[in-house]
């Protein structure tokens, strides 16, 4: 059925608003009033009050009628309600996918799952780049038609493949990195060059088990329960605010290798939803932890 502007819900450009901002009374009231007055519908919205950080949190989705104003106007007549409430503040249109650069070393489960999501249009992207520092993913990267960079990393030439890394980020506009399974540590400086935009795959129910072989030391210790956590990267190795966490139930008969095998699983689902949360501007960072409207 076609809306009353005239399109259909698939082909219909929406958008939509993120908001942060100290919490006071009146801000729901003062946006859904903004764009009511600009004949905008409003399909979709959520709002979050952190009563510890005392900040506020909302997401909405609209799109346009046949009389309301255009995009260019609603961001410049919007900054005088942003600046009253001292909001942070961004405006994306549904028609504009996300740049995203993956990156992945050998482990190529992550890096399938996110390919095949993106095939079946679960994942509302572009693909700019895959990245490794092997060369065993080229052959699945370049049979789909999208480029591959080979950056060997060595205790030598870190510092100098961190900077080609964030020349591939800045020429391709990249919005977005995914390490799908990228096994290697990133220096201090690219986390923060890459901060808020750089999503994490840890084989872990974190905060549990971080660092190498997670499977290993959940084997030792006898879990019941094995996990996987995605995660923003920070310069504190696997302590990046979470985004997402998936379980899977296990018992005394696993070997470390079952484990890691039915971890594989769990992986794939975390990281695939984080980075569909990232992309569809789901996540807002809380200081170390996020909020995520689902």
């Amino acid at each position: 059925m076609a809306s009353a502007s005239g399109s259909t819900p698939n082909d219909r450009e929406n958008f939509i608003i993120k908001i942060t901002c100290p919490a006071t009374t009146g801000i729901v009231a003062a946006v859904t009033g903004f764009l009511a007055e600009r004949k905008c519908y409003i399909s979709e919205m959520a709002q979050f009050d952190d009563e510890e950080t005392r900040r506020f949190f909302m997401r909405a989705v609209f799109h346009l009628t046949g009389e309301a104003a255009n995009k260019a106007a609603l961001r410049h007549e919007f900054t005088t309600v942003a600046e009253r409430f001292r909001m942070t503040w961004d405006l994306y249109s549904s028609r504009k996918p996300m740049r995203v650069i993956i990156m992945a070393s050998k482990h190529d489960h992550c890096l399938a799952d996110l390919l095949y999501r993106f095939h079946k249009g679960e994942l509302k992207m572009e693909i700019a780049a895959v990245v490794s520092n092997h060369l065993d993913l080229r052959p699945m990267t370049e049979r789909e038609g999208i480029r591959f960079v080979y950056l060997p990393i060595t205790k030598e030439n870190k510092r100098a493949q961190e900077g080609e890394l964030l020349k591939i980020v800045e020429e391709t506009h990249a919005e977005l990195v995914v390490l799908a399974r990228y096994m290697q540590i990133l220096s201090d400086e690219l986390c923060t060059a890459l901060s808020g935009r750089a999503i994490n795959i840890h084989h872990s129910f974190l905060p549990g088990f971080k660092g190498a072989r997670p499977y290993h030391q959940a084997y030792e210790r006898g879990v019941k329960l094995i996990g996987a956590t995605a995660h923003y990267v920070t310069s504190d190795l696997d302590e990046g605010p979470i985004i997402e966490q998936e379980v899977q139930r296990v018992d005394h008969t696993y070997s470390p290798d079952d484990l890691v095998t039915v971890g594989r699983d769990t992986e794939t689902v975390a990281l695939s939803r984080a980075v569909r949360y990232h992309l569809e501007h789901r996540v807002f960072l809380n200081d170390t932890r996020t909020v995520v409207f689902k």
